[in-house]
């Protein structure tokens, strides 16, 4: 029996002051990565990593560039110790990383490609925002309910998007306003456990980012994007993504369709099961999320997934 690596990279909201610091005090392969992306970008990556407030790295054109580095930094170390996934997929903006892990982007171009992401959504949200002042778009938390349910009442309810499929018993709705307000009182009736609005920019996954998805759409037009030369998961599907030209057109549907994240982990579950190899899951880069929802999963028992987000973590591995 092998054993056999999968790397599930984090999305927006893991950023934290300070991130990555101790990691690249310890490891000269995670310098490295966040000095190429400072000269790749024009960003002074060290001070938007290690001296930015919370407030400015909640920006769509900071964090995705951020938590990006951090995944494909904590990589490269990884990489020097022989630790190299076999399998990928990443939640929402995780899965750029993801995609170069599995060949489909090279370095450059992932980092290019976040940093217009970031820099398109942060706009777009802008004027969202703009165009709805105090009334603007955004997302709620639904715990207790099953995605299926969600996604049921939020079919009845307009400009409701079940948007984040995260677990069994948590999935994130994208609206409006008024929308939001509707499925709360909605999933309260049906014995949700709880509702809570998201602190975030603008409704993510769905049709509400359409205009960030056609600027998206126009900055990938001369990206070249390769079939992946290992087992990528796509969160547009929740299955396994095989195409180059498939995964580009689903880097643009990314933005306005939701994450299937249970659906992902279903497959990959699956095919642990059918390897007959030893499987350890790793969440490389910053934060603990993905960790948890595995562990609630059901599916933790095949293989455990651990977060690897520290200089101590990485040595413990």
């Amino acid at each position: 029996m092998s054993k056999k690596f999968a790397f599930l990279f984090p999305g927006q909201g893991a950023q934290e002051p300070g991130m990555l610091k101790d990691v690249c005090e310890a490891f000269p392969e995670a310098r490295k990565v966040v000095d190429d992306v400072t000269k790749i970008t024009g960003v002074d990556m060290p001070k938007l990593l290690w001296e930015s407030d919370a407030a400015t790295l909640s920006r769509s054109d900071n964090s995705q560039l951020a938590i990006t580095t951090a995944s494909l930094a904590v990589m490269a170390v990884l990489k020097s110790k022989g630790i190299e996934p076999s399998a990928s997929m990443g939640f929402s903006l995780g899965e750029f990383p993801a995609l170069y892990a599995a060949g489909v982007l090279s370095f450059e171009d992932v980092i290019k490609v976040v940093r217009q992401r970031g820099l398109i959504m942060q706009k777009t949200c802008e004027n969202i925002a703009k165009a709805n002042e105090g009334h603007a778009p955004g997302m709620t938390a639904v715990l207790g309910l099953s995605p299926e349910k969600v996604e049921e009442l939020a079919s009845g309810v307009e400009n409701a998007y079940a948007a984040n499929l995260n677990s069994p018993v948590q999935t994130v709705v994208s609206g409006t306003a008024d929308a939001l307000d509707a499925i709360e009182a909605k999933a309260k009736e049906a014995g949700a456990r709880r509702t809570v609005r998201l602190s975030v920019a603008g409704p993510f996954h769905s049709p509400l980012m359409q205009e960030a998805a056609d600027n998206f759409e126009k900055a990938l037009a001369g990206v070249t994007f390769n079939n992946p030369d290992k087992i990528l998961f796509s969160n547009v599907t929740g299955k396994k993504a095989e195409n180059g030209e498939e995964i580009k057109k689903n880097a643009v549907l990314h933005l306005t369709n939701p994450v299937r994240w249970t659906s992902e982990e279903a497959v990959l579950n699956d095919l642990i099961k059918e390897s007959g190899d030893e499987w350890v899951l790793i969440e490389p880069g910053v934060g603990a999320v993905l960790s948890g929802l595995w562990a609630k999963s059901g599916y933790s028992e095949s293989a455990a997934c651990k977060a690897v987000n520290s200089a101590e973590s990485i040595q413990n591995l």
